[in-house]
């Protein structure tokens, strides 16, 4: 039985022009992870990452801290939903840069009903796949695995493929993935234990390597 590390990336910068690069906590978050795992002798024996920059940025924190040279295999699949096509598919206004809580709160309103039209088929977000589609690729990601090692493997991906990730393996309805991808922390680690024939969950959205009130302030979600 092989193990199946799945790790969202660190804090990405929620807000500004790029979000698409790790904050310094986000470094550092990625950083404590892999130190966490070199503490626990957890050696891997392959790495999978999606092509986002700050899914890149949080592999190379989590091998720097491990001390292990691991180059990953880049699948595209494992990219995050693009959230802001999805928002606008049904709100095509502009929306202000979300700085306040309440721009927060709405700007996350708006991704829920969107990923709920996406789901049922009901909008076709800009440059993005069928809901189904999607999935499709996240589910051939985890058949990889399955076929091609024996653990452990370390993924690291983003909120989203995660908990599409855990929701196929526990069977679950289909919007059941939106609650599990909202409430998914930064850094967070997901365990499958896997055979050549499935994956069955081992943990979800844990900071064992957080543990401590030294860490207090570095659990985020964005």
């Amino acid at each position: 039985m092989g193990t199946l590390y799945l790790v969202r990336h660190g804090q990405a910068s929620f807000g500004a022009d790029n979000y698409d690069v790790l904050s310094e906590l986000g470094q550092r978050q990625a950083l404590r992870l892999g130190q966490y795992l070199r503490e626990r002798g957890v050696v891997f024996e392959a790495a999978i990452t999606g092509t986002l920059e700050r899914q890149r940025q949080t592999h190379a924190g989590i091998c720097q801290g491990l001390g292990q040279s691991l180059s990953a295999l880049e699948w595209p699949a494992l990219n995050e939903y693009d959230s802001l096509a999805l928002i606008e598919a049904i709100h095509p206004q502009p929306l202000a840069r979300p700085d306040t809580p309440e721009l927060y709160r709405h700007h996350f309103r708006l991704l829920r009903q969107a990923l709920q039209a996406w789901i049922a088929g009901q909008i076709a977000p800009r440059g993005m796949p069928s809901y189904a589609q999607w999935c499709q690729g996240i589910e051939a990601a985890l058949d990889h695995v399955r076929q091609q090692h024996q653990g452990p493997v370390l993924m690291v991906s983003s909120g989203g493929p995660i908990a599409s990730a855990v929701a196929h393996v526990m069977q679950a309805a289909p919007t059941s993935w939106i609650e599990l991808n909202l409430r998914i922390r930064n850094a967070s680690l997901t365990q499958f234990e896997f055979n050549p024939k499935r994956h069955s969950l081992l943990t979800y959205n844990t900071l064992p390597h957080l543990d401590g009130p030294q860490y207090v302030d570095w659990i985020t979600y964005t």
